[in-house]
């Protein structure tokens, strides 16, 4: 099974891609530069990329925390890094109302790790009928996706990517089973691998999550070794001034060399080169 985000085609035998850009939309001028120095990535390496970012984060640690800009503003740059940089976006979603007007500017929609068991988003997600990526919770088993998975194909939506993303281990920590890959994979779906957010510590800044940024290469590379079909980088030109996940995001500047060395390791993972 495979299908397109866009122009980018994604599958279990399809080219290694990337779901990359800021955790939340600062700004229209941040998207922007962000999504320029994206293309000139894939122009480079091969790799297809999804512009992603978020309009609004409902699940901050803090009532006081930067949420993003709104729907309708952040729909209304969304589109326009769309249009500009000719990349295909995506975004989350939180609610059922919000899944039919999200879909009519990006070309994904995302379920936020919290919220992939709502059986109400899955189905709002899914009648729109663009392509889902359902982050795994970080209080599930890979085998438990499954669920998730037929939720949606309940709905008539076989376009499903399922996101691995670390499982809880105690406070403040996650882990990353890299046999939750294949696992996942046997549902038929694409699996994509987040290095970024499996950097966290959720809450361990007691308003803010920590994060390890630093151990996000390296678990990218173990992903794709492993046989993951892609990778989820949330990427900023200044981390540590994010105004969301600065303490895991990656500078933008580490971002084309981690990508082609994981497009070398997928053609040594799956046999494959892109011609």
């Amino acid at each position: 099974m495979s299908f397109k985000i866009g122009k980018i085609e994604v599958g279990l035998d399809k080219p290694l891609f990337l779901m990359a850009g800021p955790c939340v939309i600062e700004s229209e001028n941040i998207c922007l530069h962000i999504a320029e120095r994206l293309v000139q990535i894939s122009e480079s390496t091969g790799a297809g990329i999804v512009f992603k970012a978020s309009f609004d984060k409902a699940n901050r640690s803090s009532i006081s925390s930067f949420r993003g800009p709104g729907l309708a503003e952040g729909m209304r740059i969304l589109a326009k890094v769309r249009a500009k940089a000719g990349l295909p976006v995506m975004t989350d979603v939180h609610e059922p109302a919000q899944a039919v007007e999200v879909a009519e500017t990006v070309d994904c929609l995302q379920v936020p790790a919290f919220l992939c068991r709502q059986t109400d988003l899955l189905c709002a997600c899914a009648e729109t009928g663009r392509p889902i990526s359902v982050k795994k919770g970080q209080f599930l088993s890979p085998a438990e996706m499954g669920n998730v998975v037929d939720k949606i194909r309940a709905c008539k939506n076989d376009k499903v990517i399922l996101t691995e993303r670390g499982t809880f281990f105690g406070y403040n920590r996650l882990v990353n089973d890299m046999t939750g890959i294949p696992v996942m994979q046997q549902f038929g779906c694409p699996v994509v691998f987040d290095a970024t957010h499996s950097t966290q510590q959720p809450g361990g800044l007691g308003s803010a999550s920590g994060g390890r940024r630093e151990m996000a290469p390296l678990l990218a590379r173990a992903a794709v070794a492993a046989g993951a079909n892609g990778l989820f980088l949330e990427v900023h030109p200044e981390p540590e001034k994010a105004l969301s996940d600065a303490a895991s995001m990656l500078p933008l500047d580490w971002l084309e060399d981690l990508v082609r060395a994981c497009c070398r390791i997928f053609e040594i993972t799956y046999g494959y080169r892109k011609s």
